[in-house]
C-alpha cells in the first residue's frame, strides 16, 4: 500500500511540474506569436520601420507571339529604413532582376542576366494620421542596368512614387503607384513612360501568417497597353535557426496584356527580416 501511495504521489508531483513548465513557457509561446504576428504586420507595410531582403522567385509562361516563351525572374528587393529626424523615415526600396528567359522573341534563343534596377525613395512620417493612414511619396528611378539588349530598355528614367495604407487590426488595405519617364540613353530604343499600379489587401492570421491579394498593373503610354496580372500569396514568419525570414507563395493570372505578355505564372517569397 505504501509503495502504490508514493507513486502516486510522484506521478502528482510530475504533473505538478509539467503544468508549472507549461505555465512558464505559455508567455514566452504568445510572446513569440505575437512577435511574428507584427513582424507579418510590417511586411504588409510598404513603409514600415523593418530592415527586409525579399527574395522573390517569378516564374511566367506563354510569353511570345507564339505562346511558348518562359521566364524566371528573381526579384532582390533589400527594404532599408533611414531614421531622418524625430517625425520623418527615408525608406529605400530597391529592386534588382535577375532573369533567365527562353524562347520569348523568335529566333533569339535564350538570354540570362540582370534586368533594370528600379530604385524607390519614400518619405514617410513615423506616425499615421489622426484617421490612421501611413503614406510616404518621394522619387523613382530606372536605372539601365540591363546585361543583355533583350533584358532591360537602355534608357534612364525617373518619376515620382507614392504609397497609401491604413492598417486596422489584421487587416491591411492600400495601395503603390509610380511613374517613370525616360530622360536619357539609347536613341535607338524605345522610350520608357510607364505608370504602375499596386492596389493590395493583406490579412493577418495567428502565427505571422498572412494572405495577400493585389494587382501589379503597368500601363505603358508608348504602346498604348495595359498589364495586368492578379496574384494572391500566402507568406509565413518563422525562424530558420536564429535567423527571422518569411517564406511563401502563390500564383497570379493575367487578365489584360499585349499579345506576347503571359497567361499565367507562380510565385516563391524568401525574406531576410532584421528588426530593430
Amino acid at each position: 500500500m505504501r509503495t502504490d501511495v508514493t507513486v502516486a504521489d510522484a506521478a502528482r508531483r510530475v504533473n505538478s511540474w509539467w503544468c508549472g513548465i507549461a505555465l512558464l513557457l505559455a508567455p514566452l509561446a504568445v510572446s513569440a506569436q505575437q512577435n511574428a504576428d507584427e513582424l507579418a504586420k510590417k511586411l504588409a507595410n510598404p513603409v514600415a520601420s523593418l530592415i527586409s531582403v525579399p527574395m522573390q522567385l517569378n516564374w511566367d509562361t506563354d510569353i511570345g507571339p507564339v505562346e511558348e516563351g518562359e521566364r524566371f525572374t528573381l526579384n532582390i528587393q533589400p527594404v532599408i529604413p533611414i531614421s531622418l529626424n524625430d517625425e520623418w523615415n527615408l525608406i529605400s526600396r530597391t529592386i534588382l532582376p535577375i532573369i533567365d528567359q527562353a524562347d520569348i522573341f523568335p529566333g533569339a534563343g535564350s538570354q540570362t542576366g540582370t534586368g533594370d534596377v528600379v530604385q524607390s525613395l519614400f518619405f514617410s512620417p513615423k506616425a499615421p494620421t489622426a484617421g490612421g493612414l501611413i503614406w510616404g511619396v518621394g522619387p523613382v528611378l530606372l536605372l539601365p542596368t540591363g546585361s543583355d539588349d533583350l533584358l532591360g530598355t537602355e534608357q534612364w528614367g525617373i518619376g515620382p512614387t507614392a504609397v497609401l495604407l491604413k492598417q486596422s487590426g489584421r487587416l491591411t488595405i492600400g495601395a503603390l503607384v509610380n511613374h517613370i519617364e525616360s530622360v536619357a540613353g539609347d536613341e535607338d530604343r524605345a522610350d520608357v513612360s510607364s505608370t504602375f499600379l499596386q492596389p493590395f489587401v493583406a490579412k493577418g492570421f495567428p502565427g505571422g501568417v498572412t494572405v495577400t491579394f493585389n494587382t501589379e498593373t503597368t500601363y505603358d503610354w508608348e504602346a498604348e497597353q495595359w498589364t495586368v496580372p492578379v496574384n494572391v500569396l500566402y507568406t509565413k514568419v518563422t525562424k530558420l535557426g536564429g535567423q527571422l525570414v518569411s517564406i511563401g507563395g502563390g500564383a497570379r493570372y493575367y487578365v489584360e496584356g499585349s499579345d506576347n505578355a503571359p497567361t499565367w505564372g507562380l510565385r516563391v517569397v524568401f525574406t531576410l527580416l532584421y528588426p530593430k
